[in-house]
């Protein structure tokens, strides 16, 4: 692992004087009518100060009022990346990983300095990540097609490559449940250009699958379209799966999937649309202990959708109850912080974090 200089890093320098802190954990934020505030297309994003509260926000059902906090504001706190993906906390090492698919690398965000670096290079143009539950780096690689685990002493493990003897396409996405098992997406985006990857054939239909914690077998649990994000409810008895499947199918839906999980967690039966998000895409996805989902919102311009970028924040029953605004694409998401309360976001160009009222799903098994 080597150490590149610092990127440029654009931080927001918020007060901390902000008002109704305590009444946002409360719900009572969800009377304030801001007045005379920037508005969200002049909401600024070089590093200038934000009038609280932050115009980025958009309560769209009451329900998501108690999670933005009044005084907090979302921080770019890097740019100068090509497509950051696949974000993924370190508490115990106080830092954040990601990916910057088309330089073949991975980042890292130092969080008690805001330095960033290089955390790997080439990283085989790798696209997901997260943790198992011993905490070891999980990655997607697109060059590779393989899923890999990054040991405690460094060294890199092979977990997923092939199924039914064939390659896999490009794997996307990756989410573990507490059994051991390591669930990924395997849409093939990385097979489709030299630029996040490299052009093959595909030799498998795009699927998302499930490596057994006891034989180490991937198994195919559901074809999809084009699986992309992933993530249990934090009961684990739903998994959800973004379909991408209209960035190349026309009239397919643009829809995130879910599936009953049952067998203790080893197969899923009963697949049904979650929802339908509108124009635009719903890319990777996290899941707070209430059962939202807090999804990147990609491409919506694609579709005279000006105002779909960002994070898009969906009830346990599909409704789209808020969103994020960014200036850009965004990719996908993940919580982090000391208390899991921290959502960052890697943007196509940028990564940017915000306090929320919430917290994040364990995602492994020494997360308190």
């Amino acid at each position: 692992m080597t150490d590149a200089p610092r990127l440029a890093i654009q931080h927001a320098n918020l007060s901390r004087r902000g008002f109704l802190g305590a009444a946002a954990a409360t719900g009572a934020v969800a009377a304030l009518k801001p007045s005379g505030l920037l508005a969200q297309d002049d909401r600024p994003w070089d590093g200038s100060l934000v009038s609280y509260p932050d115009p980025a926000f958009e309560i769209i059902d009451d329900r998501f009022a108690p999670y933005r906090l009044a005084n907090a504001a979302v921080e770019r706190l890097a740019t100068g990346f090509r497509w950051a993906e696949g974000p993924v906390y370190f508490g115990d090492g106080g830092y954040l990983v990601w990916s910057d698919i088309p330089n073949n690398r991975q980042m890292r965000w130092l969080e008690a300095t805001g330095e960033v670096s290089v955390f790997r290079e080439p990283s085989n143009f790798s696209n997901g990540n997260n943790r198992d539950r011993e905490g070891r780096l999980l990655t997607c690689e697109h060059d590779t097609r393989r899923v890999t685990r990054t040991e405690h002493d460094g060294s890199i493990t092979v977990i997923a490559e092939e199924y039914d003897g064939k390659p896999l396409n490009a794997p996307n996405d990756v989410i573990v449940h507490p059994d051991g098992g390591i669930w990924f997406t395997d849409p093939g985006y990385g097979i489709l250009m030299n630029y996040e990857g490299h052009v093959a054939e595909f030799e498998l239909p795009e699927a998302v699958y499930r490596i057994d914690p006891d034989s180490g077998d991937v198994e195919k649990m559901a074809e999809v379209e084009k699986p992309n994000g992933i993530g249990f409810s934090p009961d684990y008895s739903r998994l959800y799966v973004s379909d991408t499947g209209g960035t190349h199918k026309e009239d397919h839906p643009h829809q995130i999937l879910m599936w009953d999980v049952v067998d203790d967690g080893a197969r899923i039966t009963n697949e049904r649309q979650f929802t339908d998000v509108g124009a635009g895409f719903v890319d990777g996805l996290a899941v707070d202990v209430d059962g939202n989902l807090w999804c990147g919102a990609i491409f919506g311009g694609l579709f005279d959708a000006d105002d779909h970028d960002g994070v898009h924040i969906y009830a346990p029953d599909g409704d789209l109850i808020g969103k994020i605004h960014l200036p850009e694409p965004c990719a996908n998401v993940c919580f982090g912080g000391k208390r899991r309360n921290r959502l960052f976001i890697t943007g196509s160009q940028s990564l940017y974090s915000v306090y929320v009222e919430t917290q994040g799903v364990a995602v492994w098994a020494n997360d308190n």
